[in-house]
């Protein structure tokens, strides 16, 4: 470099920016994390966005429930310029299966509901319930096999899927479902209580017999009816009262109830033929009815609207063991289960597990850098948490980009496990 060139400003910018990566390598790492590692997590976000791969997203990671990275980047709202922040209000879509997984456990723990109870028990239209086999294309649906079970709809072995395969596509349309519920799992825009939907839906015709394959579907909102009729209480105010507001995530909804947090909820964004972000349509397959609508069908599924924040403190109290702040939710033998594959044989995915809601790894390698234990899932919007016991880690990448076809989302894992150059966990590698 011919420093004589430079100006007296350009010889401290280019000695600044020549030793930033010395100066971020010898800090101290933040409670297991390389600060000039995480860096890295900020360019790949912004990238992102400066790309119009993503419109915006929230990031937050916490080791044993102390922050080590929060970031916001991009745009909540892109076309009023309104900037992705740490408070915004996203969709969170399949995301909810976690929290009304948990609703139902508390019940199981309180004896009014058994993992082993057959729904019928709580919603008599599931006494019969029918297959549409593929070999004859769904024309001649035969009688299922045994009952439906709690269990079954909570790890999604139950043959019920979001009714858009073909062989039984138009049988949910004619009732409002699978093709005319937007994605298929949408139901914020019905004027119907979640169980008389659910009560349509045990009349149609499954997609496989119950225990024999892992379906993904309107399993958890049949949960969310079952929460309400044992409970006696909606499914929107006994989680409310038992779950959100004990760990005081005031920011978790079905439908936002005040216009300041109305002015909170992120835009929802598509990603186009060339794989950048543009504005989704207003609709079910869009911007959605959490606004303005019905506000009537509490789809336990699908349906909650939450924070990063929030969201972090409900993982929090799963890796807890079921407590936070002084308040027992589930016992420790519970969550172990809940987080412990309970389908051996049936989850189809290698080296990876699913437990009573979550997806679990089995395998290291199975899930990037995740260590065995770790539990997780997502939501239709590209949203996504991990729990990684091992580690004391808590995950959470919110963006509501629906569909997505950027590789942000499942990146970020990595760039997080990256940046961990303390590991707890011994890395056991199955050969």
């Amino acid at each position: 470099m011919n420093t004589r060139a430079l100006r007296p400003s350009r010889l401290v910018r280019a000695a600044f920016l020549l030793a930033t990566p010395v100066a971020l390598s010898a800090q101290k790492p933040l409670n297991g994390f390389a600060p000039d590692r995480l860096a890295r997590i900020d360019a790949f976000l912004q990238a992102a966005v400066d790309s119009n791969r993503i419109a915006g997203a929230t990031a937050l990671v916490l080791r044993d429930g102390k922050p080590v990275y929060e970031k916001s980047v991009g745009w909540a709202d892109k076309e009023s310029a309104r900037k992705m922040t740490g408070d915004v209000i996203f969709r969170i879509a399949s995301q909810s299966k976690a929290i009304t997984s948990v609703a139902v456990l508390m019940l199981v723990e309180e004896g009014k509901i058994a993992i082993t109870d057959p729904v019928r028990r709580f919603i008599p239209a599931f006494a019969a319930t029918t297959v549409a086999l593929a070999a004859d294309t769904g024309r001649n649906p035969v009688r299922a096999t045994r009952q439906i079970t709690i269990k079954d709809l909570l790890t999604h072995t139950a043959g019920i899927s979001y009714g858009t395969d073909a062989r039984v596509a138009q049988k949910y349309a004619a009732v409002g479902l699978g093709p005319n519920a937007g994605w298929g799992w949408y139901t914020a825009d019905k004027s119907e209580p979640i169980c008389a939907t659910i009560e349509k839906l045990a009349t149609l015709p499954f997609v496989a017999q119950p225990g024999t394959q892992f379906v993904y579907g309107y399993n958890t909102d049949i949960l969310g009816c079952v929460v309400e009729r044992a409970s006696g209480m909606p499914l929107d105010k006994f989680i409310e009262t038992r779950i959100t507001g004990p760990l005081g995530m005031k920011d978790t909804h079905f439908f936002l109830p005040t216009t300041t947090k109305r002015e909170r909820l992120v835009t929802v964004y598509m990603s186009d033929s060339t794989n950048h972000a543009v504005r989704a349509p207003d609709g079910p397959r869009g911007q959605g009815n959490y606004v303005e609508g019905p506000r009537m069908s509490f789809a336990g599924g699908a349906g909650i609207l939450s924070t990063a924040r929030d969201y972090a403190h409900f993982l929090e109290m799963l890796r807890n063991h079921g407590e936070m702040g002084g308040v027992r939710f589930l016992s420790p033998k519970m969550v172990d289960m809940m987080t412990t594959n309970q389908i051996p044989g049936i989850y189809a995915v290698s080296g990876r597990g699913f437990g009573l809601g979550f997806e679990t790894v089995e395998r290291f390698g199975a899930n990037n850098l995740s260590s065995v234990g770790m539990f997780s899932w997502g939501g239709a919007y590209a949203s996504n948490y991990q729990v990684d016991p091992a580690e004391g880690l808590t995950i959470v990448f919110m963006i509501n980009q629906l569909p997505n076809t950027s590789d942000v989302p499942t990146k970020f894992s990595t760039l997080v496990y990256q940046a961990l150059v303390s590991p707890r966990a011994a890395t056991v590698i199955q050969r």
